[in-house]
């Protein structure tokens, strides 16, 4: 058998290398083959087989989120209508009760001042009138103004509309007064938290045989003359001990003794404002340099509940005037 000559080898072997392309050849071939008719590395059938996958699966995958946030939003989220509601929230079933002006101090339920000096009592003075801002200002926030009823114990407001708390006309405990500091017959004011959906259970019949005697007579009377002023969130402040009792002095409720029923239930109505009751002190004894008189204020109604030791439905504060 002959044998292929050398320069006829190398020949066919040079034939069989393939040719290499510029990498500039290379790129416009990724970008469009003129051969293959392929657009950046695929063909358009396989580039059309892709869009159809990805837009299938996108509008799977966007659909099943909308779905789910709807159903989220829906049934958990609802910024005015809380998930967790009465027994099943922290705050649970029964309100507590809170006061007004607050200590500095927050471990404190102290409130000291002395009689007629201006700076002493400057600071509970500031205190109310912060506190009482939001009620003197409610033409001015969003939504309040709007949907304000002038509410009555035989006009109850409106579907849509809330009870308005106006204080301007309850001296002396207001900021043109000096709240009476000044006088050394301090007003101190009360209010419910909020709870959503909750509803007074009133005393129609019968009252609890702890209930103060003299708040006892006043429901009594308030039921001979006009049984709808008995919707009533009744309200109670007495000195702790015989001789808190006997320091505190007669007590003045504005404008009523206790939180009308029509504000009730509270639904985070747009400028919904808690109502509030005023508690003027008109004489307690100061007469004597260093005297504390513990207070307890009580809140009344079937479904509130009362426990001195966890101050659930009542709320304690101590009050010295030098």
């Amino acid at each position: 058998m002959s044998k292929m000559p050398s320069h006829r080898m190398e020949e066919f072997e040079i034939d069989r290398k393939p040719t290499r392309k510029p990498a500039k050849q290379k790129f416009y071939d990724f970008l469009y083959n003129d051969e293959t008719g392929a657009i950046l590395g695929r063909t358009p059938e396989s580039w059309g087989k892709i869009l159809i996958f990805y837009a299938i699966f996108y509008a799977v995958l966007i659909s099943l989120f909308a779905i789910c946030m709807a159903t989220f939003l829906q049934h958990f989220i609802n910024p005015r209508v809380p998930r967790l509601q009465q027994d099943g929230g922290l705050i649970g079933a029964s309100p507590g009760l809170g006061f007004r002006p607050l200590p500095a101090d927050v471990r404190s339920t102290l409130i000291w001042y002395k009689g007629t000096g201006y700076d002493s009592y400057k600071y509970w003075e500031d205190q109310l009138m912060e506190f009482l801002s939001e009620y003197k200002k409610k033409g001015q926030t969003v939504g309040a103004g709007q949907n304000i009823h002038n509410c009555k114990f035989d006009s109850l407001p409106p579907p849509g509309k809330i009870c308005d708390v106006d204080i301007q006309g309850w001296k002396p405990c207001i900021e043109e007064d000096h709240f009476s500091f000044h006088k050394s017959s301090p007003c101190i004011f009360l209010k419910l938290n909020r709870i959503f959906g909750w509803r007074p259970q009133f005393y129609d019949e019968g009252l609890p045989p702890d209930m103060p005697e003299d708040l006892q007579a006043h429901i009594v009377h308030l039921r001979a003359t006009n049984s709808t002023y008995t919707n009533m969130v009744w309200v109670s402040c007495q000195g702790e001990t015989p001789a808190d009792k006997e320091n505190i002095g007669p007590i003045h409720y504005i404008p009523h003794q206790g939180f009308p029923g029509y504000y009730y239930p509270y639904n985070n109505a747009e400028g919904y404002l808690s109502p509030l009751v005023a508690v003027h002190l008109e004489r307690p004894r100061s007469e004597y340099s260093g005297i504390i008189i513990n207070i307890e204020c009580r809140a009344w109604a079937r479904n509130i509940a009362y426990n001195r030791r966890d101050r659930v439905g009542v709320v304690h504060f101590e009050l010295m005037i030098e």
